[in-house]
């Protein structure tokens, strides 16, 4: 059935979206520590989460969490349960969630094909083969054909006459999905069997706006090297490891490729002003509301990929452009780089390259490790838990820097390199380095220089949008530092 939709307003910047109930994890909720958690051996000192937090437990609590797990029996344990999620050291393992009360939405210009194969692929796999599906056509050129392929049982066709952008086709698809849940996926992605039971197993905990999976590389029969690159290395692939969707963290956002959504908890949906990042805008609105976000990387969904150099260096050019926008409407939520002041001062003392501002640096980590030593006494080993911990506050920071010279400040980096011989070895020192340093960590299939080459065009391109977005809105935001002043410290509300 195909329904013309209706025009709407544009969605406000800023209108605050609806906070989440103040309701206590349901009684058989679990959860589970993270990998690569530390404890003290008595269990009651915690050190983990992106940012670093430092968590004191009391002894019961300590006590029912020494097998590594926690069942919410109650609603003191409920409280802990919930302190431990929001700090990112504990995952939810809440119980199989049935596929139900769900509607899926598809966005859609033109790309009769890849609409065809998707709903092929969601009424194959037998959790989705029911649920009712909105396909919106956000002004298509041949509207026949995208009619003739969401010509299906449960398919509904609601048009845009003009093209008004992926943000408003959404949001019409939202006002027109009569269920507690809506799925977006985009036209261009392929679900994998059982990708949406372990999303909404998520919205058992009744603060969880927005769950999220995986964006894998569709495979393709013969990959070239941009093929390659884009399977370890796709700004929409947040990579194996699952957690909360927290601003200024290492999962800052997730893209709207693919998510569901509890929709009382989304208000209006994306804003449609923006065509870029607006779902990076919704998840730091729902942050702001106090909505909970999760990753959930056993859900995967296949995306395909564009690899023709000239759509690929626009297309990454274009994410850099909405880092200005999401910087005024979001202060201090989307900086290229977050490190503490000594941290900074200690690298730039570092890069002098002589022994004297060598030990400088090395008399500003000390003082920051004596100082992370005293707020840890009851630490198994303070000074050597303050030593590690500022080394890798240094080793985080010198990294930042090395990304945001080839990145985001390239300019700025390549006009020094213009007038001095030692900005210009220590900028392709920088590039080598931070692009080696990610070839290993990537586990690419590509070699070393094929890797580095093309790191190095995807991070131009992506800092070259990043200006042109700053000069358009006039502003320097996307490219300002935030200061980390104080490191988080908190304990847990006893059980």
């Amino acid at each position: 059935m195909t329904s013309p939709a209706r025009p709407r307003p544009h969605t406000e910047p800023g209108i605050p979206l609806p906070s989440p109930p103040d309701t206590p994890l349901p009684d058989g909720f679990a959860v589970e520590l993270a990998a690569g958690i530390h404890r003290s051996h008595n269990g009651r000192l915690m050190l983990g989460g992106s940012p670093p937090r430092l968590i004191r437990l009391t002894a019961t609590a300590a006590r029912l969490l020494a097998g590594g797990r926690l069942t919410v029996t109650d609603p003191k344990i409920a409280a802990l349960a919930r302190r431990l999620l929001d700090a990112g050291l504990a995952h939810p393992r809440p119980l199989p969630s049935p596929v139900r009360d769900t509607t899926i939405v598809i966005p859609v210009r033109d790309r009769a094909d890849q609409l065809d194969r998707l709903l092929t692929a969601l009424r194959a796999d037998p959790p989705t083969s029911a649920l009712p599906v909105l396909v919106v056509d956000d002004g298509s050129e041949d509207a026949a054909a995208l009619a003739r392929a969401a010509r299906r049982p449960g398919v509904r066709l609601l048009v845009h006459r003009h093209n008004l952008g992926p943000a408003a086709a959404r949001n019409t698809g939202l006002r027109n999905a009569g269920t507690a849940y809506v799925a977006f996926c985009d036209s261009d992605v392929v679900p994998e069997p059982g990708w949406l039971a372990p999303l909404l197993a998520q919205f058992a905990d009744p603060a969880v706006a927005l769950a999220a999976p995986r964006v894998v590389a569709l495979p393709v029969p013969e990959p070239g090297l941009l093929d390659r690159y884009e399977e370890v290395r796709s700004p929409l692939d947040m990579g194996v490891k699952e957690g909360p969707v927290v601003p200024v963290s290492g999962l800052s956002y997730v893209p709207s490729a693919t998510v569901v959504v509890r929709r009382g908890a989304v208000g209006g949906g994306f804003d449609e002003r923006m065509r870029v990042g607006e779902d990076v805008d919704l998840c730091m609105r729902l942050h702001r509301a106090g909505w909970r976000l999760r990753y959930v990387p056993d859900a995967r969904v296949a995306h395909h990929h564009r690899t023709g150099l000239r759509d690929w260096l626009t297309q990454r050019a274009a994410y850099g452009t909405g880092a200005a926008d999401l910087a005024l409407r979001h202060p201090g939520q989307v900086a290229p780089l977050y490190a503490a002041p000594w941290s900074l001062v200690a690298c730039a003392l570092l890069l002098r390259g002589r022994a004297g501002p060598a030990a400088l640096a090395a008399a500003l980590a000390g003082v920051t490790a004596v100082r992370l030593a005293r707020r840890m006494p009851d630490a198994d080993d303070p000074r050597r838990a303050g030593v590690l911990l500022s080394l890798a506050a240094l080793r985080g920071t010198a990294e930042q820097l090395l990304r945001c010279a080839t990145r985001h400040h390239w300019p700025v980096a390549l006009a020094g390199a213009a007038v001095s011989r030692r900005a210009r070895y220590v900028l392709v020192a920088a590039a080598l380095a931070e692009g080696l340093v990610d070839h290993r960590r990537s586990g690419t299939s590509l070699g070393p220089l094929e890797h580095v080459a093309i790191h190095r065009l995807d991070d131009l391109a992506y800092g070259w949008g990043v200006w042109q977005g700053a000069l358009r809105r006039r502003t320097s935001a996307p490219l300002r530092p935030r200061l980390a002043l104080r490191a988080s410290n908190s304990r847990s509300r006893r059980p």
